[in-house]
């Protein structure tokens, strides 16, 4: 009974399999009529009948088994032996199935063989071929032009420079842009559950190449994706003890490569030293004696792009970076343009030639030693990135001294600023070569059938002149054909037809192809070939059709049709608002307190458009100096086509420079003084930064000045309560003032000034600074300032102190003129004491006279000459001696250096002293403005400590409040001024617009300057200290 449960509880389970298998066994059967295999239908016959003969073969196994299962099995034993029957049937079924496809691929080789080099006699039904399955191609070339591109930023920072540059430049191109430090902590890639499918671009920076080469699967890719690393050079590159690792290999012995063992060490810059016997090898003198030696004796950065490493495709940029001998910075300029100046149009194209040679046998010889390592995963779409530095010594054949897998820049005369422009130029060209420019139109669905119809083609080519390649091929091939027809600044680097003089081409390419163990591979590099090949011959017949020769004329002559900026390049880096784009015509940017200059340079869109800052003959790029508050630039797009340039778009650029940081002023603090600034030492006897004044603790403690000072020069310093004078941060620098050492300067109230200006005629006699000090001696008698200009000329105010008080101004010097038309300073003051007349010989009249850093004692014996002769001896003259100016770096005008600026010091206390010893009143602004040299206003000199600007709204003299600066630099509005119409005004003329000067230091030097000349009214009246 046992035996017999068994025996049913087994049954129902064979019963199935038999089932089945008598279903297979009749799925399997031939059809009435037999089976003819054609040659067209040879392997799915052959398929059909294998899996015939199996599955009959398994259906009378088991039925045999299932007749003997009641005489001679057990249950366990009758499911053991079905096992040992499935196991064997399996095995051999897939013997059958490696030699079935084995048979197959070698058909399908030989039928590709036949194929290509019947293709290879008529490249021109190659190319239509291609053109016509290229639709597929561009598809997803497209779909990935709105598609996410992630930045690994390994050991990079966010902010980096380089990780805001490739954001910048995918964003442009129209990539949603994610970023994450390793592609484990990438968002986007850990939610992918298709093998990164959702993602077009992933760029790899330093420190994330493990990390991506651990994670994308680069065996799979997507037609749509591409990546920055190409896994073959994964290690390849790297510095062995001092030997790049590649040529340790020993299947590269006897092969004598032209690189430096060293070239793959990391260092800043490529060494040139002395060439080494194996460099000699390769080292050919130049034998036409046409070419200039000595000239080729430089070294060249050439920035190479590798498409495709199984098989190798590469391609060159045009620009390079040129480093002359004995030069210690590079320039970048073209390939061509730079060999045809050395060597003339046939050796140079030699020499390109030679380039290409020695850098396309180094790539290939890297990859020869990849073939017996551990199997990298094989990524058609990849590329990389390369720069070769090549040093040529007086021959056409280079050597390569410095090999790094990436972009770089650093021999540039400013890498971090123009290094960055040109690799951002080359990136954007990267990404168009890589990808054709996005199209708005759907691509229509019969098209894409019949492409992917077309995809399949291969397992069954019908005709001996069809394009037969896998998928994956076929889009390796698409993809180089796009590229040659469309190479915009690449040139085609490899394949090419090699040299006959090669001596090592042979050794390398039959390594390299015996390396390839599967059948595409040979058709495929020789349709790679000749496609090289087509393409050459082609641009060779267009060059010699066109009469002008590359580089012939002037890529920047020709009319300016597209005016528009393609970029605006800062330096620091600034966030424009909002966000660069051609079209928008102003933008607004805010930068801290310490950032007192910035690079700007703009970039047309064409080359024909030529880029003015400011006015029509300004710089192409420039260094401005940032003042405090708000700057302004305009950048000119023109036209220099015609006798006459026309201005065709203006961009206007407004940055905001922020105050210095500032804390409230707390209870208890500390009183700190300064005479400099640590950023910029005028004086190096002195120290410089913030010291501590003894015996002040509070404001109610503030040092009591015991007197008047009895000079403008009398020596000072700068004074602002703290938390702690070693940090300026913690400083309230609104309250930051002027105090000299043992004296102060009176602060006259508004009647006092009124006053004392009254029945006066002031003369200045100077530069903006003198004319800053004019306007604020104006709007502080007036309480209004309701005429402004930056007035160049001769200028004469009667309106002021209800007009018994004139003040006239004369612009010196006319640096904007010719020297020879300059008007001399003597005649300059003539003119401006005739357009004043007439004038008192007393204290009445008051001469204002300086600058920046124009006065010198010259002109103080030529002011004593001229009054003199006009009868004027007995006058007022207040000289307001030299200031800060001119000491940044600035494109355009003069800039100190640093001894320079030391030595205005001396030059200024010669100045005060000898118009002291003529009787004159002196105004020591050096010493003023020197401590907060950064602190200066807009104007490209970094001189203007003032900045006169509209009000927002007019507003009558009764209706505006006078502030009077006082110790510690805030002002106070007095009770006791009394303000009204003005006799010479109707009641109903109020001003259309006011005006107000601003700036500290301005009105510190304007109070004393006010001071010396009212000096008897504000010792015999009411005072107040400054």
């Amino acid at each position: 009974m046992k035996r017999f449960s068994d025996t049913r509880a087994l049954t129902p389970r064979v019963g199935f399999l038999n089932c089945a298998f008598k279903r297979l066994s009749l799925h399997c059967a031939p059809r009435s009529g037999g089976m003819m295999c054609g040659p067209n239908a040879h392997s799915q016959c052959c398929a059909l009948t294998l899996a015939r003969n199996v599955c009959a073969e398994v259906g009378m196994l088991f039925r045999g088994i299932w007749m003997l299962r009641r005489r001679y099995c057990t249950g366990p034993l009758l499911l053991l032996g079905i096992a040992v029957g499935l196991f064997y049937h399996t095995v051999t079924m897939d013997r059958d199935r490696t030699e079935f496809k084995s048979s197959q691929r070698d058909q399908m080789n030989r039928s590709a063989v036949f194929d290509y080099k019947l293709l290879l006699k008529n490249p021109e039904r190659l190319l239509s071929l291609l053109e016509a399955s290229q639709t597929d191609f561009v598809y997803h070339s497209q779909r990935s032009c709105a598609g996410k591109a992630i930045i690994l930023t390994g050991q990079h920072a966010p902010t980096d420079t380089e990780v805001q540059l490739y954001k910048r430049v995918l964003q442009q191109q129209g990539y949603r842009v994610d970023q994450a430090r390793y592609a484990e902590t990438s968002a986007s890639l850990r939610q992918d559950r298709r093998d990164g499918r959702d993602w077009s671009v992933l760029i790899c920076l330093k420190g994330s190449e493990k990390s991506c080469l651990r994670k994308i699967n680069f065996a799979h890719p997507q037609h749509q994706q591409r990546v920055n690393i190409i896994p073959a050079f994964a290690g390849v590159f790297l510095d062995m003890g001092g030997v790049c690792r590649f040529l340790t290999d020993s299947q590269l012995s006897g092969v004598t490569l032209p690189i430096r063992p060293s070239a793959c060490a990391f260092s800043t810059s490529p060494q040139e030293g002395t060439p080494n016997a194996a460099e000699d090898e390769w080292r050919r003198p130049i034998t036409d004696s046409r070419s200039g030696v000595q000239s080729m004796n430089a070294t060249i950065n050439v920035y190479v792009l590798v498409t495709s490493a199984t098989p190798l495709t590469a391609f060159v940029h045009r620009t390079a970076l040129v480093k002359p001998h004995l030069d210690k910075t590079s320039y970048a300029t073209e390939l061509q343009v730079f060999f045809r100046e050395r060597l003339g149009p046939v050796l140079s194209h030699k020499a390109i030639e030679h380039m290409n040679h020695v850098i396309s046998g180094i790539l290939k010889a890297a990859l020869l030693t990849t073939k017996d390592s551990s199997p990298s995963p094989r990524c058609q779409l990849c590329f990389q990135l390369m720069t070769f530095s090549l040093h040529y010594n007086s021959s056409l054949h280079p050597v390569v001294v410095k090999l790094q897998t990436d972009l770089h820049f650093d021999g540039m005369k400013d890498p971090h600023f123009d290094g960055q422009i040109a690799k951002e130029y080359m990136l954007e060209d990267v990404l168009k070569l890589l990808f054709p420019a996005c199209s708005s139109e759907g691509v229509e669905p019969s098209l894409l059938f019949r492409t992917k119809e077309e995809n399949q083609k291969y397992s069954d080519c019908e005709g001996p002149k069809d394009l037969c390649l896998p998928p994956d091929e076929m889009h390796l091939l698409q993809q180089f054909n796009l590229h040659l027809k469309r190479p915009g600044p690449f040139q085609l680097l490899y394949p090419t037809c090699p040299l006959p003089d090669d001596p090592q081409h042979d050794l390398i390419q039959t390594e390299s192809l015996s390396a390839q163990d599967y059948g595409w591979r040979p058709a495929l590099v020789a349709l790679l070939q000749e496609l090289s090949l087509y393409y050459t011959r082609k641009h060779q017949t267009e060059s010699l059709d066109d009469p002008k020769s590359p580089g012939a004329s002037d890529p920047r002559k020709g009319r300016c049709v597209d005016p528009h900026l393609r970029q605006l390049y800062t330096d620091p880096p600034m966030v424009l608002m909002p966000a660069f784009n051609a079209w928008e015509k102003e933008y607004r940017a805010e930068v801290p307190f310490d950032v007192i200059t910035i690079r700007i340079r703009p970039e047309a869109v064409s080359p024909h458009c030529h880029i003015h800052l400011d006015e029509h003959r300004g710089p192409r790029m420039a260094n401005y100096p940032v003042g405090l508050g708000n700057s302004r630039i305009n950048i000119l797009v023109m036209d220099e086509s015609e006798a006459e340039p026309i201005v065709m778009t203006i961009y206007t650029l407004y940055i905001y420079r922020e105050s210095r940081p500032s804390l409230p002023m707390f209870d208890e603090y500390v009183m700190c003084s300064f005479m400099q600034d640590c950023g910029l030492v005028v004086r190096p006897d002195q120290l410089c930064g913030l010291e501590p004044i003894p015996g002040t603790r509070s404001s109610e403690e503030a040092q009591a000045s015991p007197r008047p000072c009895l000079s403008g020069d009398e020596p000072g310093r700068w004074v602002v309560p703290c938390l702690s004078c070693s940090d300026n941060r913690t400083c309230d620098w609104r309250e930051v003032a002027w105090q000299p050492d043992s004296c102060y300067h009176p602060l006259l109230d508004q009647p006092q000034l009124q006053t004392c200006m009254m029945g006066r005629k002031v003369l200045f006699i100077g530069d903006s600074t003198n004319r800053g000090m004019m306007y604020y001696l104006m709007e502080r008698v007036n309480t209004t300032l309701e005429d402004w200009d930056k007035a160049h000329d001769t200028i004469v105010y009667h309106n002021l102190n209800q007009g018994r008080t004139i003040v006239s101004y004369s612009y010196y010097p006319q640096f904007w003129l010719p020297k020879a038309q300059r008007p001399t300073f003597q005649r300059a003051l003539q003119q401006l004491l005739e357009r004043s007349r007439p004038l008192e010989n007393s204290p009445q009249t008051v001469l204002v006279a300086g600058g920046v850093q124009w006065l010198n004692l010259n002109h103080l014996r030529t002011i004593k000459q001229v009054l003199e002769r006009e009868g004027l001896e007995k006058i007022m003259v207040v000289v307001k001696s030299l200031g800060m100016g001119f000491h940044l770096p600035v494109d355009g005008i003069r800039s100190l250096p640093l001894n320079g600026v030391q030595e205005l010091y001396n030059v200024n206390k010669n100045i005060l002293e000898s118009a002291k010893h003529l009787g004159y009143e002196v105004i020591d602004t050096l010493s003023i403005t020197m401590g907060r040299y950064r602190e200066f206003l807009q104007g490209r000199c970094a001189c203007h400590f003032h900045e006169v600007y509209k009000l927002p709204f007019p507003s009558s003299a009764s209706q505006r409040k006078l502030k009077i600066f006082r110790v510690g630099g805030e002002s106070r509005n007095p009770a006791s001024v009394q303000t009204g119409p003005q006799e010479h005004e109707e009641p109903s003329s109020q001003p259309d617009v006011s005006y107000h000067v601003k700036g500290p230091v301005n009105a510190v030097y304007s109070e004393i300057l006010l001071s010396r000349i009212c000096v008897n009214h504000a010792i015999n009246g009411t005072i107040h200290q400054q």
